[in-house]
């Protein structure tokens, strides 16, 4: 039987900053400490992505990818990956969400990019929830990409990644606008799919995809038609 391990209580200030709970896990010889978070969760069409990161030099500006510029997010997303000690990126398919399930799709890639690290880190703060079968002691932390750096790095790096992958995506199935709503939901991204139906990198167990109906899988020719 395996016995979760927890670190001495102590609290964390609220004013304390982004680095305030690397800085008390440091204390407690449980750094060096990864962040742990993913993008496209509720998007309906593209892959799950999730990053591990392990920060090193202090990177001032980090926050919560969402409420960040596009062009803010890039400049973070560089510096991040010059100067952090570790980082992975995980993409999961849409046809592997699809066959496990977002919530065990999302688990199972968190463990991945854990165990892709260069080296194991001593503390994994991940966003959201918690995280079984992590091969070191972990804390889900509520809103983590807004309160804790490493967390807010990681959710950094995955939405960047993310984004570049959609724009990708846009160019093979340009009638979805995939570059502008990034596979999120959104009244155009309906239309569409009303449209033209679902393509391969749609989520077709969502019900956004199901309610289009079947569709057609079609090749980047059709897909383009008709388009100005």
């Amino acid at each position: 039987m395996t016995i979760a391990f927890r670190p001495t209580p102590s609290v964390v200030r609220r004013d304390s900053g982004l680095y305030g709970y690397e800085r008390a896990l440091a204390r407690r010889g449980l750094g060096p400490v990864a962040g742990v978070d993913e993008a496209g969760r509720g998007a309906c069409a593209g892959p799950l992505v999730i990053a591990a990161v392990v920060l090193g030099r202090r990177i001032e500006g980090l926050g919560d990818s969402k409420l960040l510029t596009a062009s803010r997010r890039e400049a973070l997303y560089d510096r991040i990956m010059t100067t952090a000690r570790a980082f992975s990126v995980v993409t999961i398919s849409p046809k592997e969400i699809d066959r496990r399930g977002l919530h065990k799709s999302n688990i199972e890639g968190m463990r991945r990019a854990v165990a892709r690290l260069s080296f194991h880190p001593g503390y994994v703060l991940t966003d959201g929830f918690p995280v079984p079968g992590l091969p070191v002691p972990s804390l889900g932390v509520w809103k983590g990409d807004q309160v804790a750096a490493c967390v807010a790095a990681a959710s950094i790096v995955a939405k960047v990644t993310r984004d570049r992958m959609m724009i990708a995506l846009h160019e093979r199935h340009p009638v979805y606008g995939f570059a502008e709503h990034k596979g999120y939901g959104t009244v155009d991204h309906r239309r569409a799919l009303e449209m033209y139906g679902p393509c391969s990198d749609h989520r077709f167990s969502f019900a956004t995809v199901a309610r289009s109906g079947p569709g057609e899988v079609m090749g980047e020719n059709e897909m383009g038609a008709g388009v100005v």
